[in-house]
């Protein structure tokens, strides 16, 4: 049996950035309530954005120091257990019931179960990584020791950091690309392409094909390609996307649309059930309804809807913004950024190195990439606000609104 009561004011499922920030939002309008964070990783919930930037980068970060349980473990109305599974949540009899049997009644709930990565014909194991948590990057970095040779399977986001912070620590890498380029469905080609370069310039050998299988292999992992070729590494990283945990709320019958649907206050379908964070689709008050996969909407969602959940009536009219660094470049981004939306770009001195993308459809800006430009964030989110309202009419006037530094 799980150390937890028979019921709360306050149930969360789902145990990372979301919950622990839900947690914050619970106490800045009740200081007493009850709350249960029920987590399904064996760890606490951290900061997840350290799992692929500065644990590989800076000697001083620990994932101690990336914990975000210290405020949990201290109030003690609060329990946090991890390790434990919630099979279904019953919203008629407000409780949920775990996979020992036993249930939890909650006065409010929150989903904030995340996202889980997209699979493929590779079978996980100690050497076979769907890299998402603080297991996966211990079990990721005992084997990544300089000279030791890691395939990373995926160009997108989390492939890209990977990539980026192994070869840092001295580590081959392998990476291997169902498209022309890195990162090729959110930059522009000749940014993809710079990237790319950037890449095998740091002697990452970069191999074109899709994935047919793999396994471990004699103390290592050997990747299949769909040209009849293998790659045989220490250890594979598999970051090919990920999905929206939706099953419990598609089992307990609230609306599910590419994530569990909740409106401007982040109320699912049934009034006493919330969702936040990567698993819910929200109606964002600049862009219409979507879905986001980062940290800072993990924090601002979670946040929100625990101030919800405990009596505050605002809606969340936050739209996030996310960033990263691969080798010696940064961004910061907000908004829709697909590179099949209708691109200006504006670089500084005509080169790829500094420089802003406007992303647009209809002549709204949708989205703004911010390459090694710093703070304006808040100037995109004005241009997207600006030209939600009324479109623009020749696109290339948009270069020099965001100034280039």
């Amino acid at each position: 049996m799980s150390n937890l009561e028979q019921s709360y004011d306050y149930v969360i499922v789902g145990a990372g950035v979301a919950a622990a920030s839900a947690v914050k939002g619970i106490r800045s309008q009740d200081g007493s309530g009850r709350v249960a964070v029920i987590g399904s990783e064996p760890d606490k919930p951290v900061y997840r954005p350290v799992l692929t930037k500065d644990l590989w980068l800076k000697d001083d970060e620990t994932l101690e120091g990336s914990s975000l349980a210290g405020d949990l473990d201290e109030d003690e109305a609060v329990d946090l257990v991890t390790d434990t599974t919630v099979t279904e949540i019953d919203p008629g009899a407000h409780v949920v019931r775990l996979a020992d049997g036993s249930t939890v009644g909650y006065g409010k709930l929150l989903l904030a179960t995340g996202a889980e990565p997209r699979v493929l014909a590779v079978d996980p194991g100690p050497r076979v990584i769907y890299y998402r948590t603080a297991a996966d990057y211990q079990r990721l970095r005992a084997v990544a020791t300089e000279g030791s040779h890691v395939a990373v399977v995926g160009g997108g986001y989390i492939g890209s950091e990977i990539t980026s912070a192994l070869v840092q620590n001295g580590v081959q890498v392998t990476l291997v690309l169902d498209t022309e380029d890195v990162q090729e469905q959110m930059f522009p080609r000749a940014l993809a392409a710079t990237i790319t370069k950037a890449f095998a310039d740091r002697g990452v050998t970069v191999v074109h094909g899709s994935v047919e299988g793999g396994q471990e292999d004699d103390g290592g992992v050997r990747i299949r390609l769909d040209d009849g070729t293998s790659i045989t590494a220490d250890a594979a990283v598999i970051g090919v996307g990920v999905l929206p945990r939706t099953g419990l709320a598609e089992a307990a019958g609230l609306e599910v649309d590419n994530g569990v649907v909740v409106d401007e206050h982040l109320r699912t379908s049934d009034p006493d059930v919330y969702a936040a964070g990567d698993v819910a689709s929200y109606p964002d008050a600049l862009l219409g309804r979507r879905r986001v996969e980062h940290v800072d909407h993990a924090e601002k969602s979670g946040e929100h809807a625990g101030k919800v959940m405990a009596g505050a009536d605002e809606a969340y009219g936050y739209t996030p913004f996310f960033w990263s660094d691969i080798l010696d470049y940064g961004y910061e981004a907000v908004g829709e950024t697909r590179s099949d939306l209708d691109l200006v770009e504006d670089w500084k001195d005509g080169e790829v190195g500094t420089g802003v993308v406007y992303y647009l459809k209809a002549g709204q800006v949708r989205g703004v990439l911010l390459w090694n430009v710093w703070d304006s964030v808040g100037k995109a989110r004005d241009l997207i606000e600006e030209t939600g309202k009324e479109p623009v009419a020749d696109p290339e006037t948009l270069r020099g609104r965001i100034p280039l530094g």
